[in-house]
């Protein structure tokens, strides 16, 4: 069985992978079948995780599972949100937007720190799917002038996990898979795709 992931980075993947395992799926990225990039015009996580899914369920006929995440500061009015991934613009490097980050937070220097990262997983069978899967999780923070870690990606060295007592980037992989965003959605997902493929193999 076979799936395509609707994204190209392959820190993602291998996150993403990683988690899936025990359904015996292999998940290839979209880039290993020239799939273009969606146009990400939605106005909520939910809407943007839908419109990447179908595009990729499009361009290659395979289930397709998407994910889009992003980091919200209470301080900035939820900013950067969905689009965590451009907050200092179009192709910006994780470098670029962490300098920006810090930056508008340095301009406020008495405002709170608090912040989460939020995650839509979004599962279609096929590009016409009328009821797609969708699973959410978050995972509350606060943000740490400094980064820490060599680990992940995105904003995780600034993102200061207070359960853990370290940054997102200092996590080990089995530890960031149990508490953040992506690995509760992703486990509300496993719960889901484990309960569809068993029901399939006592219909066969």
């Amino acid at each position: 069985m076979e799936w395509v992931l609707a994204s190209g980075n392959q820190k993602k993947l291998k996150e993403l992978t990683d988690i899936l395992a025990p359904l015996g799926v292999t998940v290839r990225p979209q880039s290993d079948f020239a799939v273009p990039e969606a146009e990400e015009t939605g106005l909520t996580f939910v809407e943007n995780a839908i419109l990447k899914a179908r595009n990729a369920a499009h361009h290659t006929g395979l289930p397709a599972i998407s994910d889009d995440s992003g980091l919200e500061v209470d301080a900035l009015n939820g900013a950067p949100g969905i689009y965590s991934a451009r907050f200092a613009g179009a192709g910006a490097s994780d470098a670029d937007n962490n300098r920006k980050l810090t930056e508008s937070l340095r301009e406020m220097p008495n405002a709170s720190r608090r912040a989460r990262y939020q995650c839509v997983i979004v599962f279609m069978r096929h590009a016409d799917d009328p009821v797609p899967v969708i699973c959410q999780g978050s995972w509350e923070g606060e943000i740490q002038m400094t980064p820490t870690g060599e680990g992940g990606f995105g904003y995780d060295p600034h993102f200061f996990v207070p359960e853990a007592g370290c940054s997102a980037a200092e996590m080990c992989a089995h530890d960031k898979h149990r508490l953040s965003h992506r690995g509760k959605a992703l486990s509300q997902f496993m719960t889901i795709a484990k309960a569809r493929l068993i029901d399939a193999a006592n219909t066969n």
